[in-house]
């Protein structure tokens, strides 16, 4: 062998022709579209492989980290991002006090959430903030009004602490469309909430380090849509921003420069990735459009939150998993900034325990896994630079049909924006209730012994919408797929005494095995006891054995051939004793149905509809 040559020219080059030739092959005649493409859940069609070729067209590809319009992010060497946890302040002393620690345990982004905006004083913001080196950390606040006098409390305190402006990085995170989204109405007009939100950008506008302005794409996120969808209502609330400040007189870099974007991150890996990506570069094109100068003016400043929408209360470890992956997604896709949340932060008030484990989950991305040593470590995958470039025109055309209504504003008021999102949250839902998306341990493979009643506080689980006269409009609802499971499954905790579902397996190994075991899931979801057992040699024998332990619900799990005579068995010796089951869908079922029987479960079935019918037929409410 010639040790000159390269390893990769041994061996020929292979042709996109050629691997579908022996793809086509393999497939014997099925459909390559419908066998090999899957659709992301904004039904974007992912091929099963791509190749170089694929970025001839793809313009960004070419670029590198810091270039303009920043897909690859602006950080040329390593990938640093702020490890972010909020604090609710109530008591500025115990407030710093937490902060101080916090910082001694890797975070390099404490944020403040003021509960009474009438405390806002320079006094209490300096008692806050005392210790903190503001050059070395990142610092955010966040207040339902009182915005101006915490930026003059902060100004007072920087100028007393004789502060480098240029290393400062301070976010107010003022976002008054989107309250007006979550809540349906402000506490003052739209106009009058734009109009300060001006002056507060004006009398920012000469401190380079502090941003006043932060547009979130958590609110459309945590409601059920997909990531297309959640950047293009983010874009169009920063573009009516742009158009709200600019039309009061500011400059479009000055409106640009003052805000910061957060986004939710959910359980798409890669498209979350390459969400982050688009959102760089969409957003360089709209800040241009609206007059930028400044070429960092239209770099969007991206923080992101991991989403709640897939967070359950049952099997609550599993929540971890999920908020790696998600905070994986954001390193990857060039987050300056990351929260990662709590495991049990949809269901009760986080510990230490829990904050130190969600800590933690960044630190280890970072310090084990290395992720922070390379810019843009996504680079250079031809699917992710190909999915950037999908989603980005996904989005540009939802971002556009908002834009033909009039732009945000005029589509939240007509309610465009809240339909749409409804829709989308109700398919999912549906989907789940069909468990074609699974979320683990609630709609799928449950903890049988699980309760979860002692530990969850039934307020911060469920979010009800509650329609108000004062509304200006309809709300944009948080919710989570798992809501409607764990109502199903609180409900039978509260019954007092957990039903029975007793499997009678009888007749072929093999299928009364399978059809036990997916029965047994499937009973558990709703919490009920499951007896699995391991064969009975007569129907008798079953009916006895199942009325003898006082079961609510017996399943016949056997073969569709023996179905046509053990099941009118079955069904004739219970005699009402107990709702009889058929695990399957058999070619008898009409025949069965004639003889009186009514209950069959399968795959086909939507499991949420069916126990919550069981729930009913055992009176539990």
């Amino acid at each position: 062998m010639d040790k000159s040559k390269r390893l990769f020219e041994q061996f020929p080059p292979v042709s996109t022709e050629e691997w579908m030739e022996k793809i086509n092959a393999d497939l014997k005649g099925a459909d390559f579209s419908k066998r090999l493409v899957w659709r992301t859940r904004d039904g974007l069609a992912v091929k099963p492989f791509y190749r170089q070729e694929d970025l001839d067209s793809l313009t960004h590809s070419n670029l590198l980290p810091g270039d303009f319009p920043y897909v690859r992010g602006v950080q040329v060497s390593g990938n640093n991002w702020l490890v972010r946890q909020d604090i609710t302040v109530t008591d500025y002393k115990a407030a710093n006090a937490k902060v101080l620690d916090i910082l001694m345990r890797g975070i390099t982004s404490p944020g403040f959430v003021i509960a009474d905006p009438e405390s806002v004083t320079t006094e209490n913001i300096s008692i806050l903030l005392d210790g903190i080196h503001p050059e070395s950390v990142e610092l955010n606040f966040s207040v339902a009004g009182k915005a101006k006098e915490l930026l003059a409390a902060l100004e007072a305190w920087l100028k007393a602490g004789k502060a480098d402006m240029k290393q400062v990085r301070i976010t107010l995170s003022a976002d008054p469309l989107g309250r007006l989204a979550a809540n349906g109405k402000l506490c003052v007009s739209v106009d009058e909430g734009l109009d300060y939100l001006a002056d507060l950008v004006r009398e920012s506008a000469n401190e380079p380090g502090i941003r006043c302005l932060e547009p979130s794409g958590t609110l459309f996120s945590n409601a059920g849509v997909g990531p297309v969808a959640e950047l293009a209502y983010t874009l169009a609330l920063g573009s009516e921003y742009m158009a709200a400040l600019t039309e009061r007189g500011i400059s479009a870099d000055a409106a640009a420069g003052a805000m910061r974007f957060t986004f939710g991150i959910g359980p798409d890996f890669f498209p979350e990735i390459a969400k982050l990506r688009a959102a760089r570069m969409l957003w360089a094109a709209i800040a241009r459009e609206y007059g930028t100068s400044r070429e960092e003016s239209a770099l969007m400043h991206i923080h992101s939150i991991t989403g709640r929408w897939n967070k359950t209360l049952y099997d609550p470890y599993v929540n971890m998993l999920r908020t790696q992956t998600e905070a994986m997604s954001a390193v990857l896709g060039g987050a300056e900034s990351i929260t990662v949340e709590p495991f049990d932060a949809v269901f009760r008030n986080a510990d230490e325990f829990s904050w130190r484990i969600a800590r933690n989950q960044q630190l280890l991305l970072a310090e084990e896994s290395h992720l922070d040593k390379v810019a843009d470590p996504g680079a250079g995958s031809y699917y992710i630079e190909e999915l950037t470039s999908m989603i980005a025109g996904e989005a540009w055309k939802l971002f556009l049909e908002i834009e033909n209504e009039g732009g945000f504003l005029a589509a939240l008021r007509k309610g465009i924006i809240q339909d749409r999102i409804s829709e989308t949250a109700a398919a999912r839902k549906a989907d789940m209730a069909k468990r074609k998306e699974i979320l683990l341990g609630t709609n799928q493979y449950p903890d049988f012994r699980e309760s979860s009643a002692p530990r969850h506080d039934p307020d911060r689980l469920f979010t009800e919408y509650k329609p108000s006269s004062d509304q200006e409009v309809k709300p944009i609802i948080p919710a989570r797929g798992a809501d409607e499971f764990e109502k199903l499954r609180l409900a039978t905790e509260r019954y007092g005494r957990r039903p029975l579902a007793f499997m009678l397996t009888i007749g072929d190994l093999s299928m009364r095995r399978a059809r036990a075991q997916f029965s047994s899931n499937f009973f558990a979801v709703a919490g009920y006891e499951v007896q699995d057992n391991n064969g009975f040699e007569s129907v008798a024998d079953g009916i006895n054995a199942a009325v003898e332990a006082k079961a609510d619900i017996i399943v016949l799990c056997s073969s569709d051939e023996e179905y046509a005579v053990v099941a009118k068995e079955a069904f004739s010796i219970t005699a009402g004793r107990a709702v009889v089951v058929v695990a399957g869908n058999p070619p008898c079922m009409d025949e069965l149905k004639a003889e009186g029987m009514e209950h069959f479960i399968s795959i086909k079935s939507n499991v949420l509809e069916t126990l919550q019918s069981f729930n009913r037929i055992l009176g539990i409410n």
